[in-house]
């Protein structure tokens, strides 16, 4: 009806004007008659209405009324009817006045109030015919909504009600609420804005299939994690696609936007149960004191910061070699009203293995507490430059312990990793060298009664959404179109969450007397071949026809399955419950001392095979795995034999 490329002519919008003002007129005058038509037609009062259109028309070409597209009418388009109706109906009112000076008997040509009627209707009509052709032509080429998408919403609160209203509104027609769930049996059976209310331990199901449910909007706040996460794994299974309602506080200035509805994330499917943490000894261990944090503003670094921050230490220091991160940490403080970075929070860009700069530091702040949390942590880059590995996690981590000592800081927390058990790689054997390092230092200070300081060590798996983890690439991979890479159909992974692994340093530091090596309760492993399905499912996508899974084989040092103790290690159990301390293997301190500065010593040679030799004497465990310093293991082993 309406074609893209054609509009009307400019003289069919004109006649069509003109027309509509013949309507008005003729209309005003019998509304003045009260529809009288014998009236107002023995009275002659329609003779004017030539001369009105004459008029009408010479300013509709004056303003350019029919130059505009109708169908694509703009305010400009009713300011120019306004202006047109305005002026003509002017002189139409001078002509009048002219009219009685010329019949000594007052007679007007046209009454004032037909002029008035016919000001207002013309003006009226005209932008009516617009506006309604306007309308006609939206609708018409609306695409067509063929099916409706049915939606069922978890909760019957006042967040449900307000979250459907949002939908149905955003939707256009095509979003369609069609049933709630809630665990109150009392709101069972009954409706809510038109709405059956169902109960979803025995209906869930039925539900689902009776009235084909695509999606489902969990506004419930006060649903349990292990539920939410088995109701989210059953949509999955339907093929069903599941949003969040943010908590009420989170709204924007009280209301609920359409946009804050959010898909489910693959962390709401690991995330465990809030953790516990004892605040008042935390707290009372931070009073006072001045913090000092390195690689602060790394993915864990960062987050001990922010947990950090409501226990109010007297100054925090924060030790980073980025600077660009450094300055984007600096912008997020800033955002917290109470806290101020230039008095409260120092941030400073440093290399941990720069003796000079990191000794100035410790002489100039004093800090009372260090987390240790800076350190090359990616596997395959480590694996192609073991000496950077070596002189970061080692060197680096020697360097911070040994100034600890010298400048009185009480609690020493090292941030390890789970690759440090068994180490099948250069990283993990790194890090594994520098545990061995602090726990021998602080048996030695026991010992001797040589200093205060007390080195705690802390060792958790891999976590969500840090740099350069599975979860961000698998997503941005998603978004690309795909393939996901994978490297191994079985390998598998234990993950948890940057805040949750962070709370457990925090209470790991409080509770740790030295000496001890903390391992957290990182739950059950994960295929990553399931989590890479459930994020495709979770974006709505379907494998193997919208995007495809390709394996791409274990990475140098990578290994299938990760521990989280060695072969002779095992745990005591601590008051919390999710905190085990791992009985390890000690080292006579003077030893280590010597054979960790060779091994820092090496670094000058720049000899990857002497500098992984030298490591993996130092960690006998250590076996490469997929990498090219398998050869060493394979020499080591003859040597034994011969020997």
């Amino acid at each position: 009806m309406f074609p893209e490329t054609s509009a009307l002519p400019r003289w069919v919008i004109f006649f069509i004007d003109v027309t509509i003002c013949a309507v008005s007129f003729v209309f005003a005058t019998f509304l003045r008659y009260n529809f009288f038509i014998e009236t107002a037609f023995s009275i002659d009062y329609l003779r004017p209405l030539p001369l009105v259109l004459a008029v009408r028309a010479i300013f509709m070409v004056f303003f350019h009324l029919s130059s505009g597209i109708v169908r694509h009418t703009t305010i400009q388009d009713a300011i120019r009817v306004f202006y047109t109706v305005t002026v003509s109906t002017t002189a139409i009112v001078l002509i009048n006045v002219g009219f009685l000076e010329l019949y000594e008997n007052g007679t007007a040509l046209i009454p004032l109030s037909i002029i008035i009627l016919d000001y207002f209707g013309s003006i009226f009509l005209m932008s009516g015919f617009r506006v309604s052709v306007k309308i006609l032509y939206l609708y018409i080429t609306k695409p067509k909504i063929l099916t409706f998408k049915n939606i069922a919403i978890y909760g019957s609160g006042d967040a449900a009600i307000t979250a459907k209203r949002k939908i149905e509104q955003h939707g256009g027609g095509e979003l369609k609420v069609v049933a709630f769930f809630d665990d109150d049996s009392k709101r069972n059976g009954k409706t809510l804005d038109n709405v059956m209310v169902y109960n979803p331990s025995k209906e869930f199901d039925t539900v689902l299939q009776k009235l084909e449910i695509v999606e489902i909007i969990i506004s419930d706040q006060n649903i349990n994690r292990a539920k939410k996460q088995n109701l989210i794994e059953h949509c999955l299974n339907y093929n069903i696609k599941v949003r969040n309602v943010p908590p009420i506080e989170k709204w924007i200035n009280g209301e609920l936007s359409y946009n804050q509805i959010k898909n489910v994330k693959i962390e709401d499917l690991i995330e465990r149960d809030t953790i516990v943490l004892d605040k008042g000894a935390i707290a009372a261990q931070l009073k006072d004191k001045v913090v000092m944090v390195t690689g602060a503003a790394g993915s864990i670094g960062s987050e001990i910061v922010r947990q950090l921050i409501q226990f109010e230490p007297t100054q925090l220091i924060l030790v980073d070699k980025s600077e660009v991160r450094l300055y984007e940490m600096d912008n997020e403080l800033n955002s917290i009203p109470h806290l101020k970075t230039t008095k409260k929070v120092k941030l400073i860009v440093g290399d941990i293995c720069n003796m000079e700069r990191m000794e100035y530091l410790f002489k100039y702040y004093k800090p009372n507490i260090l987390y240790h949390a800076a350190a090359f942590k990616h596997v395959p880059l480590m694996e192609d430059n073991p000496g950077e590995a070596v002189y970061t996690n080692v060197k680096g981590t020697k360097i911070l312990a040994d100034l600890s000592i010298k400048y009185d800081v009480d609690k020493f927390v090292f941030v390890s990793t789970d690759k440090a058990v068994n180490p099948t790689n250069v990283m993990g054997a790194s890090k594994r060298i520098a545990e061995i390092y602090v726990q021998s230092l602080n048996n030695f200070l026991v010992e001797t009664n040589a200093a205060h300081t007390r080195f705690i060590t802390t060792r958790f798996g891999n976590v969500l959404g840090s740099s350069g983890s599975v979860i961000p690439r698998f997503r941005r991979q998603i978004e690309e179109g795909g393939p996901i890479t994978v490297t191994h159909p079985d390998i598998t992974r234990y993950f948890m969450t940057i805040p949750e692994a962070c709370q457990l340093v925090l209470e790991a530091g409080n509770m740790g007397n030295g000496g001890e090596i903390y391992i957290f309760d990182m739950g059950n492993s994960i295929k990553i071949i399931d989590l890479a399905k459930k994020m495709v499912k979770l974006s709505g996508l379907t494998l193997g026809q919208d995007i495809q899974i390709a394996f791409t084989g274990l990475r140098p040092g990578e290994k299938i399955n990760e521990e989280l103790l060695a072969d002779q290690e095992n745990t005591l159990p601590t008051y919390h419950p999710k905190i085990l301390i791992a009985q390890v293997r000690l080292y006579n301190f003077i030893n280590v001392v010597k054979i960790i500065e060779d091994l820092i010593n090496s670094y000058e040679t720049q000899d990857d095979i002497t500098i992984v030799s030298k490591m993996k004497q130092i960690v006998p465990e250590y076996k490469s795995n997929n990498s090219r310093f398998e050869k060493i293991d394979a020499q080591l082993s003859k040597t034994q034999i011969n020997k």
